[in-house]
């Protein structure tokens, strides 16, 4: 499988995307404004990655508003089906193997992937 979940008012997505040029490489774009995450690939990308905690963004500013914050893998998996921002971006699936995140390491790992 080739897919990409990104936003794409999202400047470091569309970055990325250029950088490793999966316009070209015919993936499958899921826009997580305009198409909502669904359970069954919420929880495809929760096997591939290992936990929910792993695909959850604590930089988005909804975040700071939490209170509580989540501590358990079922309030992580919640809040991410609930709001498209507590997804990590873009996350990317290809032929087995997940990248989340914009870490210039995690990018990097995905470019020797990708080719």
């Amino acid at each position: 499988m080739k897919k990409i979940y990104y936003l794409s008012s999202c400047s470091t997505c569309a970055r990325i995307i250029d950088e490793l040029k999966l316009k070209q490489k015919k993936f499958v774009f899921q826009d997580i404004k305009t198409e909502k995450i669904t359970k069954e690939q919420l929880d495809e990308m929760k096997k591939m990655s290992g936990s929910y905690e792993s695909l959850f963004s604590r930089i988005a500013l909804k975040y700071k508003t939490l209170d509580p914050k989540p501590s358990t893998e079922a309030e992580y998996k919640k809040l991410i089906l609930e709001e498209y921002t507590f997804l990590k971006r873009p996350v990317i699936l290809f032929n087995g193997k997940i990248f989340v995140g914009n870490t210039k390491g995690n990018i990097a790992e995905a470019l020797k992937v990708i080719k």
